[in-house]
């Protein structure tokens, strides 16, 4: 019998759930797909996701991946399989077959996170889904410090302390900030995140572009070494995993 490797592209909105990491007694993203999963095949298996995301944070392209031995099923068949057992705020988007033994998040090559703020009176139709921010954001301000995190830096000011000892060094590629009307959107592109490395980045913008403190004292963070000395971190619902890119790309490009 040959077991077979199936990804998942995961769209969810998180705020109904404690992560999307599996916790004894917490309802979260992997265990209500690994739910499904049992379902669908017939079978237990471990559900696995490129990276955490935070309680009450969102997903556009979530990567996940399981084993299964059923070898009848097509993977044509597996999305809308899935999506009948999973609640509304939780999608399979896409399939595909994996290789035996891939590693959906060793053998990541960049994750994309957006975060997105709306500048206002808070709102009953967004409140799960953005910071309603009561405000103004000098934009101009918040887009160049973001420029400085761009390159290899050590990101530990910008992380809350991790479970474990880490490297906190990454490689950002990308980190802008757009304003679209009221909207503002933050989106950063990196080899790897910190726990809650982007809240902590978004809540430190903001103090730029709030005039709190300035493009020099942000630039400064990178230098240092204590952890969650930047923030406070933004709230949780303004979160967005975006997009996990591989190379070549698993989903014939969506994600």
């Amino acid at each position: 019998m040959t077991t077979r490797r199936i990804g998942l592209l995961v769209e969810y909105e998180g705020a109904a759930y404690h992560g999307s990491q599996r916790q004894p007694r917490q309802d979260t993203i992997e265990g209500r797909v690994g739910e499904a999963v049992r379902a669908l095949t017939g079978e237990t298996a471990q559900v696995v996701s490129q990276g955490r995301t935070d309680a009450g944070a969102h997903a556009r392209g979530q990567v996940m991946a399981f084993d299964t031995d059923n070898a009848r099923l097509p993977a044509t068949a597996i999305a809308a399989g899935l999506n009948r057992y999973l609640p509304q705020d939780i999608a399979v988007r896409a399939v595909a077959e994996l290789p035996a033994g891939f590693d959906v998040r060793r053998q990541a090559w960049s994750r994309v996170y957006r975060y997105v703020l709306r500048l206002g009176a808070p709102s009953p139709l967004t409140r799960r889904t953005v910071w309603d921010y009561e405000g103004e954001l000098d934009i101009a301000a918040m887009r160049t410090a973001a420029a400085t995190l761009v390159g290899e830096h050590d990101f530990a000011a910008f992380a809350g302390r991790p479970d474990t000892p880490t490297n906190t060094v990454r490689r950002m590629r990308r980190a802008t900030v757009h304003r679209w009307r009221k909207l503002v959107s933050f989106t950063f592109e990196a080899t790897a995140f910190l726990p809650h490395q982007v809240r902590r980045t978004v809540g430190a913008l903001v103090e730029v572009g709030a005039g709190r403190i300035d493009g020099a004292a942000f630039r400064a963070l990178l230098e240092e070494k204590t952890f969650a000395l930047a923030g406070p971190p933004a709230p949780p619902q303004g979160l967005y995993l975006w997009r996990v890119r591989y190379n070549p790309p698993l989903f014939g490009g969506m994600g």
